[in-house]
């Protein structure tokens, strides 16, 4: 490899600060993986299955939690459902044989491609603090390879997900101060009335303020990454 080959590499590498760059790589990657009835039918399929996973995990300790609660407690599945909804929209622009950036806005679209962006990037990476505050406990149980790498690697599926929804979806300022709502009642519930997730060890405050931090973070990222509603030329 020769040194012009490498300072290419780097220029490449650099254009990819510049947001129109950006979006661009992203509409690509969106187009292949949502751009036609069979590629997204394999993403809503795998979708799927995380869901089932997610239910799995969640249906042993849903009947200590009162019923109306059950979205915020079934955070990752929740997360899984919604960004499933978000796909099974779209589905109807991509059979139309219409490229999935031109699928159609509007204000409640908006609210729930937000609302899906932000719990699959939040619960996409919360495993990465919550099993590591816990790691010997982890990797020293049974089938460490599915409660430990299993779980860490399907949650980044999630943000990977999530990361293809501004290339299509659009956001407003009703729902990224929703989401905001929706996160700290979220750390509400999980560690101020003690409805967190079944884990190897009881959370405690760096938890529920590292929960918080990357929770609106999540929102952040939303309300950087979607154009805003009615603002088409962002």
């Amino acid at each position: 490899m020769t040194r012009s080959d490498d300072a290419g590499r780097l220029r490449s590498l650099g254009r990819l600060r510049r947001a129109p760059v950006r979006r661009r790589v992203r509409d690509a990657v969106a187009g292949e993986l949502l751009g036609t009835v069979r590629s997204l039918g394999v993403v809503l399929g795998f979708t799927a299955f995380m869901l089932a996973v997610g239910i799995g995990y969640y249906a042993p300790t849903a009947g200590e939690v009162p019923v109306p609660l059950w979205p915020l407690y079934a955070d990752s599945a929740v997360a899984v459902a919604l960004g499933g909804l978000v796909l099974v929209d779209v589905l109807s622009t991509v059979r139309r044989g219409e490229r999935v950036t031109d699928a159609p806005v509007s204000r409640g679209r908006a609210y729930l491609q937000t609302l899906a962006f932000v719990w699959l990037v939040q619960f996409g990476l919360w495993p990465l603090v919550s099993l590591n505050l816990a790691f010997g406990s982890y990797v020293a149980a049974p089938d460490a390879w599915i409660y430990y790498w299993g779980v860490l690697g399907t949650h980044l599926c999630f943000v990977g997900l999530a990361l293809l929804f501004p290339a299509f979806g659009r956001t407003t300022r009703g729902a990224l101060a929703l989401a905001v709502a929706v996160v700290v009642g979220n750390v509400g519930l999980d560690y101020g009335l003690g409805y967190h997730p079944p884990l190897l060890y009881e959370p405690g405050p760096l938890l529920a303020g590292a929960t918080l931090a990357i929770g609106l973070g999540s929102v952040w990222l939303a309300g950087r990454s979607f154009r805003r509603l009615g603002n088409e030329g962002r």
